[in-house]
């Protein structure tokens, strides 16, 4: 239960209160008057000090970049002095190797093949039997021929006699006529029998030549069912068998049925891109390289290059429905070129070769490693800030003056002088992007030395080989060239850079 306190108890905590409550006079603070605050005195100097501070940290700046680029560790390369080589340009091309001259086998006739006496890699020669085609048909054609031919003949025979009997006739008619014994409507007709049976016979006559024709026509066909050997080879392929039919090449393609090849003289068939076929003639010797002889090269020369991309004819027929097509997946235009092997060897159609055909060569030219040329954009070292009075050749100068008695206003004038400006505006602009374009084009450059240090060296190389790049412009004999390492060259070296000459590549590690 709450416990409750009676109000006697109260009145003295209440009189305790009252007196902690007992009022106290207080002194009011005094106000105080606000100092007035003296400016600080500026500083003359600290501006000048600022701006020691700063060119001493740019002096501290450039001492230490100059005291890094001092302490860079040199490159190591290794270096070659510039001398005269022979060099000769080659195009290299894959292939395969064919027979000079080979002939395709196919029949003029349609039919069975009765007798086929050859077989595959078999050497025949000119004259020899191939096959035999079943020659039924063709006899019948023959006999049926010749019974047309003999038919032919009795009618102009007879035809011969019609007209040896008009001729009589005519003749004893006129003399009857002549005396007036016969009348002239009869004689006529007697003439006009004459006239008809010289065109009868004259109309036999071309039919018996039609008749031979067609006989010969007969024979030929029942010739070409015995097919001999056009030439000495060999038959390299045999497509067909014994009992098999053929079809003729008389109307239509006509079925291949063997190749007979000289394989005593052959050649390599390559294919050679379009910017390399331009390099190429007829008469040009050739390196030849056979897969199936690894350690011996052939000499070879070039017989003939084609005058038309493989494929052409057919793209130029098909080219108005695939013109809308992409072009992306089309294959790069070849030229095929046929190089004549002169030494011989027991080769077999189809083997693969490549063939290394020398285009152009130099003797004694100045000559620099493939590896000692890398590119370069060069540096810009004219002085910015150059002026010079030279005045472009195609600039244009317009000088608009006021000649008395004109007839043109000076709104006119002023309208010209303004479209010349600007065309040649335009033309600065134009040239500033193209000379802006050519500072920025990588040249080929090599990396002379100079002491221990490379000067960068911009040249104009002509043809090359394997080894080398001819050198037209830039250096001379005797000059010494970095020509490796590779990292070296295409990266590390720049004009000015320090090198010393080594064995390997690398970097050689600076000393502490």
């Amino acid at each position: 239960m709450p416990v409750r306190l009676s109000r006697q108890k109260l009145i003295p905590a209440l009189d305790i209160a009252g007196k902690l409550r007992q009022a106290r006079p207080v002194d009011t603070p005094p106000i105080l008057t606000a100092k007035t605050t003296a400016p600080r005195p500026r500083r003359k100097g600290r501006a000048k000090w600022l701006v020691i501070g700063l060119l001493g940290a740019a002096a501290l700046g450039a001492a230490m970049y100059w005291a890094l680029h001092k302490n860079e560790p040199p490159i190591t390369v290794q270096t070659e002095k510039v001398r005269r080589h022979s060099i000769t340009e080659t195009v290299t091309a894959n292939g395969k190797i064919y027979p000079v001259l080979q002939v395709h086998i196919s029949p003029e006739v349609s039919g069975e093949i009765t007798e086929l006496p050859v077989k595959e890699g078999q050497f025949v020669h000119k004259g020899d039997l191939l096959l035999k085609i079943n020659p039924d048909v063709y006899i019948a054609g023959t006999n049926q021929a010749y019974a047309g031919y003999e038919s032919a003949v009795a009618t102009k025979q007879t035809a011969v006699a019609s007209l040896e009997k008009a001729e009589t006739d005519y003749v004893r008619n006129k003399e009857l006529f002549e005396h007036k014994l016969l009348s002239e409507s009869d004689f006529i007709g007697f003439k006009v029998a004459l006239d008809v049976a010289k065109a009868q016979l004259d109309s036999d006559a071309d039919q018996v030549n039609v008749a031979q024709a067609s006989l010969d026509n007969a024979v030929a066909l029942l010739l070409k069912t015995t097919i001999v050997a056009p030439l000495d080879g060999t038959i390299t392929t045999l497509n067909s068998q014994a009992g098999e039919r053929v079809l003729g090449t008389v109307q239509n393609a006509g079925t291949d049925i063997m190749i007979i090849s000289d394989l005593s003289s052959m050649e390599a068939r390559v294919d050679i891109g379009e910017m390399d076929v331009v390099l190429v003639q007829a008469g040009q010797k050739a390196r030849l390289e056979v897969d199936s002889y690894k350690d011996k090269k052939f000499a070879g020369t070039v017989s003939a290059v084609a005058n038309s991309a493989e494929g052409f004819n057919t793209s130029s027929l098909l080219g108005s429905a695939s013109g809308s097509s992409s072009t992306s997946g089309q294959s790069a235009t070849q030229f095929q070129v046929r190089i004549r092997i002169t030494d011989l060897e027991s080769f077999r159609p189809g083997m693969s070769v490549t063939a290394s055909i020398e285009t152009r060569s130099r003797t004694n030219a100045i000559a620099a490693p493939i590896a000692s040329i890398t590119t370069r954009v060069l540096k810009d070292k004219s002085q910015p800030g150059a002026k010079t009075n030279a005045v472009p050749a195609n600039a244009t100068n317009v000088v608009v003056a006021e000649t008395p008695g004109t007839n043109g206003s000076k709104a006119e004038k002023a309208e010209k002088a303004e479209k010349a400006e600007k065309a040649e505006k335009a033309d600065k602009a134009d040239k500033a992007d193209k000379k802006g374009d050519e500072k920025n084009k990588p040249v080929e450059v090599v990396f002379v030395v100079e002491g221990d240090q490379v000067k960068t060296v911009p040249v104009k190389i002509g043809i090359f080989d394997d080894d080398y790049y001819e050198i037209t412009e830039g250096l001379k004999e005797g000059d010494e060239i970095v020509t490796g390492g590779f990292h070296a060259i295409g990266h590390d070296l720049d004009d000015g850079k320090k090198i010393v000459k080594g064995t390997g590549p690398g970097r050689e590690k600076s000393k502490p």
